[in-house]
């Protein structure tokens, strides 16, 4: 009579599919262990993810500040500033845990967690202890590596925000000075459901109308429609439509 299937250990199973969903694979998977243990499942708080969290953050932010420094080589302490605020802010850390699905491989305490989504503070901690983990485990490198994978998109998405603003700004000062009046922006055009809909936007200005531009949102067309008012005014191609 063949022996009966060994089963795998709910701890083992959970770190398993927790390191396919991270896409790391770790050498010393107490470690992993210890980032997803919530103070409310642990033994002891010293058992729990808080040192992990606070070395996490650390890394986190000097990863950003290494890819900002090297991307943006004419920005100010200011403007860099400014940007590692999002990108590393509690909110977009909560994110890019949701992103990963880490709510399910959490280690909690009974009654945390039962009654709805995971607070967003628990999702940003276990991304920061994550972080940590995955620095202790393998190294700079490793961090580095894992951390760029989220703060890169993050980074270029908030970059081409601010950029966006400046230009709304510059178009503004120009409008004002060749027509005596701001710019308006009206919409032209609106498409998809209700829950994803585009705008098309055009600036107007004394009568006048500068080539529109669609948008994801309204806000997103009015920055387009900013680009192209500028363009336009500079004898410049149109960058967007």
């Amino acid at each position: 009579m063949p022996p009966p299937p060994r089963t795998v250990p709910r701890d083992r199973a959970v770190l398993d599919d927790c390191q396919a969903a991270v896409g790391y694979q770790f050498r010393k998977p107490e470690l992993l262990k210890a980032a997803l243990t919530h103070t409310s499942g642990a033994n002891t708080r010293a058992a729990s993810n808080e040192r992990l969290e606070f070395l996490g953050d650390s890394v986190l932010g000097l990863v950003t500040c290494e890819e900002l420094f090297r991307r943006f080589p004419e920005y100010q302490e200011g403007d860099l500033t400014k940007v590692k605020s999002v990108v590393v802010s509690r909110k977009t850390c909560a994110a890019f845990s949701q992103e990963m699905g880490l709510g399910d491989f959490l280690f909690l305490g009974k009654g945390v967690g039962n009654y709805g989504e995971l607070p967003s503070n628990i999702l940003a901690d276990v991304f920061e202890s994550l972080v940590a983990a995955i620095f202790l485990d393998g190294g700079w490198d490793a961090a580095r590596d894992f951390v760029k994978r989220f703060v890169g998109p993050e980074i270029d998405r908030v970059a081409q925000e601010a950029v966006g603003a400046n230009a709304k700004s510059q178009f503004q000062h120009v409008v004002q000075q060749l027509y005596g009046e701001a710019p308006r922006y009206a919409v032209l055009d609106e498409q998809g459901p209700d829950h994803d809909k585009c705008f098309k936007v055009a600036a107007q200005a004394a009568g006048y109308q500068f080539p529109p531009a669609w948008g994801r949102n309204k806000k997103d067309a009015e920055l387009r429609a900013a680009l192209n008012g500028l363009a336009e005014i500079r004898g410049e191609e149109l960058p967007t439509h």
